[in-house]
Formats: structure tokens, sequence, C-alpha cells
């Protein structure tokens, strides 16, 4: 967890933690999607960059690592969005797909459209919200242990997947883009931080906090 602290340059807001215990069920549905969308762009990795890309490897094992991390990141994410609809299901719920929050498109639109810098951004984007997600869980924790113990259970055993998946992709960045990767990695850090504290009307997994708190 240090790495995903040392990382990020800003904390969850406690009244996004607060707002979340209060609304266990939207966090539960957001969460169902947040896992099939992260399986879904591993995946698009996979497709994008499986093939002979112009420009972007310099070294074929770090394409291969590439394909090999984010096979095994797609499946990882399938299975806990399984596992969050078993939960859904056995309170009673009907798993219905939410409005997106905005915060994973507005770290995307910072991504540039020449490779390698695509992917190299792409793969920085994916370490931000995977360090971002793991925060997250590590900071509901405690408060869930309190109101809902069986999800605070779970969300503590996500935590350890979700760091390795924030190192491969950070990894991968590195490896991909070379020596400028330091300086791309902190402009995008410095633009994510930021979306924790913009005013949010709804409750979502990666939402800022609520209006007037």
């Amino acid at each position: 967890m240090e790495a995903v602290f040392e990382f990020l340059l800003t904390p969850t807001p406690s009244a996004w933690c607060d707002r979340a215990v209060a609304d266990v069920e939207t966090l539960l549905l957001d969460h169902a999607g947040l896992e099939l969308k992260a399986a879904h762009q591993a995946q698009r990795l996979i497709w994008k960059y499986g093939g002979s890309v112009a420009g972007v490897f310099s070294d074929t094992q770090v394409q291969m690592d590439l394909l090999q991390r984010m096979s095994r990141l797609a499946r990882e994410e399938l299975r806990h969005f399984e596992q969050v609809l078993a939960i859904i299901e056995r309170r009673g719920m009907r798993y219905t797909p939410l409005r997106p929050s905005g915060y994973a498109a507005a770290l995307h639109a910072h991504i540039r459209g020449t490779e390698p810098e695509r992917l190299t951004d792409s793969l920085i984007v994916g370490a931000l919200i995977e360090a971002r997600s793991c925060e997250r869980f590590h900071a509901i924790v405690p408060a869930l242990e309190r109101s809902d113990p069986e999800l605070a259970g779970f969300y503590r055993t996500l935590l350890r997947s979700e760091a390795r998946h924030f190192g491969d992709y950070l990894e991968l960045a590195e490896r991909v883009g070379g020596a400028r990767t330091a300086g791309r990695i902190d402009e995008l850090r410095a633009k994510e931080a930021p979306l924790m504290h913009v005013d949010s009307p709804q409750l979502r997994f990666h939402s800022g906090v609520a209006v007037g708190s």
C-alpha cells in the first residue's frame, strides 16, 4: 500500500467515505460496472497492441509482457465482477449499470494521440485508476467494518490484486515510455488529484464529494 499512497497526490476525502457507507447499494452497482470496464480496457489494449504497431515497441519482450499481464488482469477483473454480482444478488438487488462519474473520461482526455505516447499515457492512466481504486478500498474498510462487515471483508481481499494491477500498469508504462516517462507520470498525477474534490451530485466509486460537503 505504501507505493499506492506515494503515487497518489491526495487521499480520498472523508466526506466521500461517509457518503459511500450511507449508500452501499449505489456503491456496489457502480463497483460492478467498474470491474467490467477494467476488464474491457485490458482486452482493448490486447487487441490494439497485439499486432505490429509501428513505433511502439523497441523490445518485443515488452509487447509480450503487456499481452500476458493484460490477459491476467482482464481475467481477475471479470472474477471480481462475478464476486460483486454475487453480493448484489444475495442482498436482493438487481444489477443495473449506472451512468459513470466522469473520472475515467477526464483522465483519458489527456492521452496523447501519437505512438508510443498514446500507449504510455494509456498505461499511466490505468495505473492511476487502479491506484485510486486500491486507495478507496483501503479508505472505506474501517467504516464498513462497523456497518457492513461482509463488504469490509470483501474489499480487504481486493487490496492486493488492485495494488498489483497498479504496479503492472506503471511498470509497463515506464518500459514503453523510457526516460521521459517520469515527467509524464507527474503531469497526469497532477490531473488526477483535483478530481477527488470536485462537486459530484451522485455517488460513484470514483466520484468527488457531494455538493455542499
